[in-house]
């Protein structure tokens, strides 16, 4: 008798055994310790073997996606997808990339999408309307980095029909690797580029580690200008340099006008987002790209509207409130006005966030550095 033969009988049995002891117990939860033991155990006798296929067998299937349950959100969880060629599980593959884009199991949950055929999933979720969502989906798509992610994002880059949000987090993506570098600086020289996804496009070809390239891209485009119009390093070299946090704050207050939209516990005008706790929430890269592109990615509920009035006049604000009698708007300086809707003749949301986009050029990139290092100190307490 062959070797190999023994071992396979042996597990064959465990796992018509562990099968009958599922019936028996049907009426038990999944959650049981007892059962959730066994599910290890089984899911560790399929691993040692060989082409055994447990999407063919429903109550082995069964198990494996009760164990996988208990792995949900880990490395662990893809992982044994892969190993089991899982099948069944796309929805949960999508969410764990979307909530982790930046993270291993993010980018292995999406090749495992990508590996399976899920492209319609993945093109639909592009295109889709929650933007956001969108953007991370992009954005994992470029951590992966192969060439059928970049066919699915390299579309939306010129694209505008689609949020910009979404071009430029398509943008950035693609510019993660080599050949999506080359495809963005083809646009770039055909004069294809949409304007404003410029700034996430000349981040990632100046950075490019090909020198041919970034003297290429150079020829065409350049980084926002700081103080006395000298131009700033890519995202990814001011992200490598280190601040000092006391003189942030005090940048962060000053210089910056940042106190003057932003709070921080408790202090400060309330017209963008609280930063108390943005060190928790965004990496230094995002920093960087929400100060100096800050329409590339405008949070939720901080859209910008224009009210064009009866009498000629606009009002730009973010919406505060609104009834069927009324809208209140507030505008940069935190003052909020009301409007009576019978005085509104067209409301329009701007695509341009409320926060200037020229806040560096009051600044050196040293003090840009320092403030960013102030930002990212903000962490939630514990």
């Amino acid at each position: 008798m062959k070797r190999w033969v023994l071992p396979v009988l042996v597990a064959v049995v465990v796992i018509a055994a562990q099968t009958r002891m599922y019936e028996m117990r049907a009426d038990e939860p999944a959650a049981d310790a007892a059962q959730a033991a066994r599910d290890a155990t089984l899911v560790q006798t399929v691993l040692r073997l060989k082409g055994i296929d447990v999407n063919s067998t429903p109550k082995l299937r069964d198990a494996v996606l009760r164990h996988l349950g208990t792995l949900q959100g880990k490395p662990e969880y893809v992982e044994l997808v892969r190993k089991l060629n899982v099948r069944g599980v796309e929805a949960e593959l999508l969410q764990l990339a979307l909530q982790r884009p930046d993270r291993t199991e993010g980018v292995g949950a999406a090749e495992l999408l990508l590996k399976f055929g899920e492209t319609d999933r993945l093109r639909a979720e592009l295109r889709g309307d929650d933007a956001s969502q969108a953007a991370l989906v992009a954005e994992v798509l470029g951590r992966v980095g192969t060439q059928s992610a970049l066919e699915l994002i390299q579309p939306l880059v010129t694209d505008n029909d689609a949020e910009r949000t979404v071009r430029t987090a398509a943008a950035a993506a693609v510019g993660r690797n080599l050949i999506g570098q080359r495809f963005l600086l083809e646009r770039v020289k055909k004069g294809q580029l949409p304007a404003d996804v410029t700034f996430a496009v000349a981040n990632a070809l100046l950075a490019s580690p090909d020198p041919r390239l970034r003297a290429e891209a150079a020829k065409h485009l350049k980084l926002p200008a700081a103080a006395e119009g000298v131009p700033l390093p890519p995202v990814a070299e001011l992200a490598a340099r280190s601040g000092d946090v006391a003189l942030g704050q005090q940048l962060f207050q000053t210089k910056g006008t940042c106190i003057k939209c932003h709070k921080v516990r408790g202090e400060g005008k309330e017209v963008g987002p609280d930063l108390s706790e943005i060190g928790s929430k965004l990496s230094k890269e995002a920093m960087y790209v929400a100060i100096l592109d800050p329409s590339a990615g405008i949070s939720h509920n901080y859209e910008s509207f224009t009210a064009v009035l009866a009498s000629g006049n606009v009002v730009t604000g973010l919406v505060i409130s609104r009834t069927d009698e009324q809208i209140v708007l507030r505008n940069a300086e935190a003052i909020d006005k009301t409007i009576s809707l019978t005085e509104v003749d067209e409301l329009i949301k701007s695509p341009v966030s409320i926060m200037p986009a020229d806040l560096q050029k009051t600044m050196t990139a040293d003090e840009l550095v320092d403030i960013v290092a102030y930002l990212i100190s903000l962490k939630k307490k514990g």
